[in-house]
């Protein structure tokens, strides 16, 4: 992925479901979609459920996909913030784009993400604790689509 779509990438992460943006017409059932636009470069963000959730973030170039992300994670003990994985997931960093960054704290909060390969071919997990006690976690992988 070259440095143009890695910025982009960002930026629609940090407008869509990391920036409390708003929604797009559902494209399934229930599900919920954000989608990003610039040029010739289009983002969407589709995920399913709440507190359990799977989904998929893909690019796309002139209408052709090009990179995609799945996820599926979940909410694992009391005192969730969602307000603090969107600002974990605001901190995405330019190396490794995919969620947030291996490391980011608040009050207690600790998110940790850990990612193996590249833009390419990639898989991670991210948790976040509690005053130490894990409180979520969320498994993803991805890469370029041809």
């Amino acid at each position: 992925m070259d440095k143009a779509v890695t910025e982009f990438l960002i930026r629609a992460k940090r407008a869509t479901y990391a920036g409390k943006g708003a929604e797009s017409v559902s494209s399934r059932p229930a599900s919920h979609d954000l989608e990003y636009s610039e040029g010739d470069l289009t983002y969407i963000d589709t995920y399913l459920g709440g507190e359990k959730f799977a989904g998929e973030e893909a690019l796309w170039r002139s209408g052709e996909p090009f990179w995609s992300m799945n996820y599926v994670g979940r909410v694992t003990g009391s005192d969730f913030s969602g307000d603090f994985l969107k600002a974990a997931l605001l901190e995405v960093p330019a190396d490794k784009p995919f969620r947030g960054p291996a490391h980011y704290e608040d009050g207690g909060y600790a998110y940790i993400c850990e990612v193996d390969g590249d833009a390419d071919w990639f898989s991670g997990r991210e948790v976040i604790t509690l005053n130490g006690v894990q409180i979520y976690e969320c498994l993803f992988h991805g890469g370029t689509i041809n």
